[in-house]
């Protein structure tokens, strides 16, 4: 959820009729682009000023309508090419030609420069930007925007360290820039400094309480630490719907929606419709729902589309992007198409849009897959999940309803890529591999202290580790003290950083006996990929949704056996179960086989009982709804 800050034109205004083009505002006759021929024809001041005033009132279409006649007229006006690829951004259309030709016109304004990277990050010319940025930088080094976003571009890229340094210049230039406080506690939360990523937020939320998204992100962030207690982070998750809500400034209460549908509409909001464990776990679900009786609609907060969007869209009736509109206007465009139930796939992760569930567009609102905790709006009727996930004494840390699916609330669909399950690698190797592919935020002092425990009491054990954050080598470094710290000798550790490809990363597992899962954040997808390549991940059951996660999956799948009831049993399940090593290998050549006919990968039966769940949410709702208030005509 990084904030990258966008354009602005009321900066920059143009010059005097006599002033060169390129920005430098020198005569055009002494202008550093060395012209010694008569100015070219340009626009007026007044009529440029009129359309700065334009953009800034928000009139983007005529401001279009008129610079692109402009452009036409005044060919070498670079001020007008950055003022329509301003616009064009803003209104969601491509902008970057015509960014590229204000930058190249304006060698020397910084703005030009900036506004082009903003356009190359959206698009994931992730290199181009930073070379945009670093321009900007450039030309205006006291440009606290230009370092927060070329801090967002490098931490996009892996380059951890480097966003570091970008955001903490970008406070030393404005120690109370709210964004920069904002994206920094990311990028400590990545590289697993969790105590300073929460201070990071509690400091942009200090500066601006009502900053819903720095909000978000510090329940996101409590996620990883043990340091809080069920009811802190309920009562900090009601805060943030609290806000929310605050910001609506007229709920729905009346729906477009037929009141006793023979087909059920249902919305689905997410920013995961791609190569993404979301998108991996909704896959299965999709191509097994009965569409005779689900409509589906996809409401997609990121731009970002890859092959994987490719595959997922033929499933849906529509599909309708949502990160170029505000809440209301969001708001207004699923209310509008008479949506039943709206699913959440974000909770509080990254492209979330909860604030927008509090205007309340559709009259059944539920929560699914991507988050595993409460979400804290008032308007977000129902959580999906089991009962192993939520036991019932647990219903208490949620504002919503819980609603359960049975067997399992998530169905891993399995990789479209044929790779063998190989044979175990402690029988070539002579010595047991464990292995964790989790993100360094998951990995606290007192996993890392759990694995010193089981290296000790396994003296001839190794471990690998693969994720992301690897990819640095300054992010390495750290982790590397913060192992030593615990005891773990680096020589028995393999670090590796983010895989090409899917492919590439299930490979990976080829090389591990045995996963040992993190906590209190456990891993999910990252276990249903383990099983289904033959290798079984240590969990623990914890005492929240969140840290049950993992032994949900595992029970799912029939493996209650890696199920640890604390610390002190995963380590010791470690020790004798990894120990065994001829166990291990039959285990190993027969677990694809026993997990693939598991509930876990069960396609057909998940989307029965999943279909089954959206009539019986939307027809409890609806009885406790007024007649009047649905529109039985729609």
């Amino acid at each position: 959820m990084d904030r990258n800050i966008g354009y602005g034109m009321a900066s920059v205004k143009p010059g005097k009729n006599d002033l060169c083009s390129c920005g430098s505002g020198k005569k055009y006759k002494r202008c550093c682009m060395g012209k010694v021929a008569l100015r070219p024809p340009m626009p007026s001041v007044e009529e440029l000023n009129q359309l700065i005033a334009l953009f800034n009132a928000g009139r983007l279409i005529e401001v279009e309508s008129r610079t692109r006649l402009l452009v036409e007229r005044y060919p070498e006006s670079g001020f007008t090419w950055k003022l329509l690829g301003a616009t064009l951004h803003r209104l969601g259309k491509d902008a970057l030609a015509a960014l590229k030709k204000a930058a190249k016109l304006l060698p020397n304004d910084a703005e030009a420069h900036y506004n082009l990277g903003v356009t190359q990050k959206s698009l994931g010319q992730l290199d181009a930007a930073v070379a945009s940025y670093r321009r900007a930088i450039e030309l205006k080094p006291d440009s606290a925007d230009a370092y927060n976003n070329l801090g967002h571009a490098l931490q996009d890229l892996g380059q951890f360290d480097g966003a570091q340094v970008a955001y903490r210049r970008a406070l030393e230039l404005n120690p109370n820039y709210v964004g920069a406080h904002y994206n920094l506690g990311n990028v400590l939360r990545d590289i697993g400094r969790l105590d300073d990523a929460i201070a990071s937020c509690r400091r942009a939320l200090e500066i601006q309480p009502d900053f819903v998204e720095a909000r978000s992100n510090l329940l996101f962030s409590l996620n990883y630490t043990a340091s809080h207690d069920s009811s802190y982070c309920l009562a900090e998750a009601r805060e943030f719907g609290l806000r929310a809500s605050k910001k609506v400034t007229s709920r729905f209460s009346t729906w477009e929606c037929a009141d006793q549908p023979e087909r059920l509409k249902v919305g689905i909001v997410s920013g995961d419709l791609r190569n993404h464990p979301v998108g991996y776990a909704l896959k299965s679900l999709l191509e097994h729902l009965d569409a005779e009786n689900i409509e589906l609609i996809a409401y997609s907060t990121n731009p970002k589309i890859d092959a994987f969007t490719v595959l997922l869209k033929p499933y849906f009736a529509a599909w309708k992007p949502l990160y170029n509109l505000n809440d209301e206007a969001a708001a207004r465009l699923i209310h509008a198409d008479g949506v039943h139930v709206l699913l959440d796939l974000s909770g509080h992760t990254e492209h979330n849009r909860l604030p927008m569930f509090a205007w309340k567009p559709a009259p059944v609102q539920a929560s699914w897959l991507g988050y595993f905790a409460t979400t804290g709006v008032a308007e977000m009727d129902y959580l999906l999940m089991s009962e192993a996930a939520v036991p019932q004494a647990h219903q208490k840390h949620f504002t919503e309803t819980i609603w359960y699916l049975p067997d399992t609330w998530i169905c891993f669909t399995p990789p479209e890529i044929t790779l063998p399950v190989t044979s175990l690698p402690a029988l070539q190797n002579g010595h047991l591999t464990f292995g964790c592919f989790q993100r360094l935020d998951k990995l606290g002092d007192a996993v890392l202290a759990a694995w010193a425990n089981i290296l000790t009491a396994l003296p001839g054990a190794k471990l690998r580790m693969a994720c992301r954050q690897l990819g640095d080598q300054a992010v390495v470094a750290e982790f590397s003290a913060r192992l030593r710290q615990h005891g773990i000798d680096i020589a028995r550790v393999t670090m590796q950083g983010p895989a090409l490809s899917r492919d590439e990363y299930l490979a990976r597992y080829a090389e591990v006996d045995v996963m040992l899962d993190s906590f209190p954040y456990p891993g999910v997808t990252t276990t249903c990929e383990a099983l289904w390549m033959g290798v079984p991940t240590l969990t623990i059951a914890g005492d929240t949704l969140l840290a049950r996660q993992g032994a949900g999956v595992l029970a799912a799948a029939g493996m209650n056996e890696w199920i640890a009831n604390g610390v002190a049993d995963y380590t010791a399940k470690a020790v004798a179960l990894a120990g065994d090593v001829p166990r291990l290998a039959t285990l190993r050549s027969v677990l694809r086989e026993r997990v693939g006919t598991s509930p876990l990968y069960d396609a057909k039966r998940f989307a029965k009982n999943f279909e089954a769940a959206l009539w019986g949410m939307y027809q409890a709702k609806s009885s406790s709804i007024a007649p009047n208030t649905l529109n039985a005509s729609a």
